[in-house]
């Protein structure tokens, strides 16, 4: 059996199920992959999401527990996380009622981020994050910065 347009080709595919949509030719639409392909969308945004995470909370780390080593480098990756991941919310509204659990997700990939990055001896990160998504997002939250006066 030969490969269907949307195996051989998918950009075609794609183009000619967008121009079937707007001329409501349904009937000549090829439903299952097109189906597939609008829950993909919605799951890339979702895997964005837990990327951005995952960056953020990395740094977060790092930030934590090298203090030493803090850079405006480390300083403006976070501010920069915590601006695309609001910015990704509210373009995706629909994504904030799973933001706890893309936290949960992304949280093991941070650790080991964390540590590669900083070549310090896994013993000295959280096995469980130590930061609420509230405390994440806050530009204000440092991780062990003393409070403002």
């Amino acid at each position: 059996m030969g490969q269907t347009l949307y195996e051989q080709d998918f950009y075609t595919w794609a183009i000619e199920q967008s121009q079937l949509l707007r001329q409501g030719q349904f009937s000549q639409l090829d439903l299952p992959h097109l189906i597939e392909e609008v829950a993909d969308l919605g799951n890339r945004h979702y895997d964005q999401l837990e990327s951005r995470l995952t960056q953020l909370t990395a740094h977060l780390l790092k930030w934590q527990v090298q203090h030493w080593k803090r850079t405006n480098s480390w300083r403006a990756t976070i501010r920069v996380q915590r601006s695309a991941i609001a910015k990704l919310l509210r373009r995706n509204p629909g994504l904030k009622s799973r933001l706890d659990e893309a936290m949960i997700e992304s949280w093991s990939e941070a650790r080991d981020l964390a540590i590669a990055e900083t070549d310090l001896p896994d013993s000295l990160f959280p096995e469980v994050c130590p930061f609420s998504v509230t405390d994440a997002m806050n530009p204000d939250f440092w991780p062990d910065l003393p409070p403002s006066s």
